[in-house]
């Protein structure tokens, strides 16, 4: 009796499993999930090699499609991003502002005007731009005003040139910087309500006759200053050349030597940002042959701020939005991050951005527990947040109306001039890369077989070896994913 009733529930598994072939779409969710089975066991693979250096993993990935979770270990686990970090960034921007937001500085003048003389206060008032007079847009828009104004005769200015740099409070730096990036490094300068060329001064750098102090010429001139101690050696080739910095100053050194046919610059943070706007200011009026007899305020130092009652004589729109948002995810622009981590906060501080940066995780269905978002670029080793959070909140994204806008902002695999310039070509990728000390991350979007989207966040923190090492890794999980596993 029991061969009968074993034959009858064979031929019903048979017709349960031949009706849900034939069912639409079962072929095509059975090659996807064994792809997703041949992703899940060649990720596997790679993180279980013995050469791989040792490391904390935390890596999620994600079918778009389907809405499953491929792979995950250690995804919910709260680690350091680094420049992953901007992936967040960069998304609660553009959710609160939109691609086409504008940021607007304005030039104000209250006072006389006679006999081409303006006596009287030129204000300055700055909306957190990081673009103003950033040498990654074209034009200077100093220089501009300072045209516009001899354009309409103004020959002499008497009194004050004030900056108001509210959008943006006193704290230039985020918590968990390392003392030794502010120094001197080009991608760790202070953020400013009131900034101008991303608060960084040119040096420029010229040998002259062996034996001679070489030239070096900071651009503008008069704001810092600098003791050189290069010297034109008879020697070519490569000769070292250290530029430091005392922190908290506008003081500057350089040592070393130089060819007497090197011809170089470098770019110097400086100390603050409106007092650097403003100076800077100053020199471009009297360039356009503008007397200049006023004195530099910032407004904080006034006993009463200024009014704004007024048309301002002159302002200055900013590129749209979504054009600085390309800059932080393809060249991993720290100070455009941190600029505008600041002005999407209530009160322009890195505390408001954390929370306004929650409040978009939350509006995403997303948990924030245990997360410390501590600045907008990653440069803090104070941040931590989750694979987990970031697959998520990348398939929110995706699912979303920012999805087109997003998108674009990310650098393709092997793309010129970003920082997937020698990773990922060929791939039909599309992601952010992240490094600090001990800290290899890259996350974002690539298509496997049949154009199916998938979500990777690949964090890798805790390691001494080679960096370079753990890179590879994370280009063959991804190319893994791109092949479907094999």
């Amino acid at each position: 009796m029991r061969a009968p009733r074993l034959l009858i529930a064979g031929l019903a598994a048979g017709l349960l499993a031949l009706a849900l072939l034939l069912r639409p779409g079962a072929p095509l969710e059975a090659a996807t999930a064994a792809t997703d089975a041949s992703i899940r066991n060649a990720v596997g693979a790679v993180l279980a090699d013995d050469k791989l250096p040792d490391a904390f993993w935390g890596v999620y990935v994600q079918n778009l499609r389907t809405g499953e979770v491929v792979f995950a270990q250690n995804a919910d686990k709260n680690l350091m991003p680094a420049s992953n970090l901007k992936l967040v960034t960069t998304a609660a921007a553009l959710d609160a502002l939109g691609p086409h937001h504008r940021f607007v500085t304005r030039l104000y003048f209250s006072g006389t005007a006679r006999d081409s003389t303006l006596r009287g206060d030129l204000v300055l008032r700055g909306s957190g731009d990081p673009s103003f007079g950033s040498p990654l847009f074209a034009g200077d828009p100093l220089r501009a005003w300072a045209r516009e104004l001899k354009a309409m005769g103004v020959a002499r200015i008497e009194g004050r040139i004030i900056g108001d740099d509210d959008a943006i409070d006193e704290q230039p730096y985020a918590d968990g910087w390392d003392i030794n990036y502010i120094a001197t490094a080009d991608w760790a300068q202070g953020v400013g309500g009131l900034s101008y060329a991303e608060n960084l001064v040119t040096v420029n750098i010229a040998g002259t006759r062996a034996g001679e102090p070489a030239r070096v010429e900071p651009v503008p001139g008069g704001y810092v200053n600098v003791r050189n101690d290069l010297t034109t050696s008879g020697r070519r080739g490569y000769n070292p050349i250290r530029i430091r910095r005392t922190v908290g100053t506008n003081q500057i050194s350089v040592e070393g030597s130089v060819s007497a046919a090197y011809a170089g610059a470098a770019r110097v943070p400086i100390q603050d940002p409106t007092a650097f706007t403003l100076h800077a200011f100053a020199e471009r009026l009297r360039a356009e042959g503008i007397a200049v007899s006023a004195e530099i305020v910032d407004a904080d130092d006034l006993d009463e701020k200024p009014g704004y009652d007024g048309a301002p004589v002159l302002a200055h729109v900013s590129p749209p939005l979504a054009g600085m948002l390309k800059i932080i995810n393809e060249k991993s622009n720290n100070f455009y991050a941190e600029q505008i981590f600041r002005t999407i906060a209530a009160g322009g501080t890195a505390t408001g951005g954390e929370r306004h940066v929650f409040a978009f995780l939350d509006k995403a269905g997303l948990s924030t527990t245990g997360l410390a978002i501590r600045d907008g670029s990653g440069l803090s080793r104070k941040n931590l947040l989750s694979p987990q959070t970031m697959g998520r909140m990348l398939a929110y994204l995706y699912r979303s109306p920012l999805r087109d806008a997003y998108l674009e902002t990310l650098p393709t695999g092997g793309q010129p001039e970003t920082t997937l310039r020698y990773r990922l070509a060929g791939l039909p990728v599309r992601a952010k890369t992240g490094t600090i000390e001990h800290v290899r991350a890259l996350s974002g979007y690539v298509a496997g077989p049949d154009e199916t989207p998938y979500v990777f966040v690949l964090f890798a923190n805790n390691f001494t070896s080679r960096s370079s090492l753990v890179a590879l890794a994370q280009n063959e999980i991804v190319t893994a994913i791109a092949s479907g596993g094999r």
